[in-house]
């Protein structure tokens, strides 16, 4: 079977995991550092926009006011779920 470039492709994520990635894509995306990297491969803007403005579209948390609380809460439970990723690796 041949894909096709308009083919969609669907990425399931839990509410917590959409919530804390919509949060730091509007963090980073106006950071410098962010479209310094970014802009190494251009292409790459087409699906962060996608992913961004899926996002914020679909997550009434954004606009509840007691977000903060929210995001915090959904950080602390996807830390829980990682073990030891993402820790920087013990010195010998």
């Amino acid at each position: 079977m041949d894909l096709l470039p308009e083919d969609d492709f669907t990425i399931r994520l839990t509410r917590d995991q959409a919530l804390v990635l919509s949060d730091w894509l509007d963090r980073m995306e106006g950071s410098k550092e962010f479209a310094k990297l970014v802009n190494e491969d251009r292409a790459v803007w087409s699906p962060i926009h996608r992913i961004s403005g899926t996002l914020d579209k679909s997550l009434v948390e954004i606009f509840m006011p007691d977000y903060t609380a929210r995001l915090e809460a959904a950080r602390e439970r996807l830390k829980d779920t990682l073990g030891d990723l993402g820790h920087p690796p013990a010195e010998p």
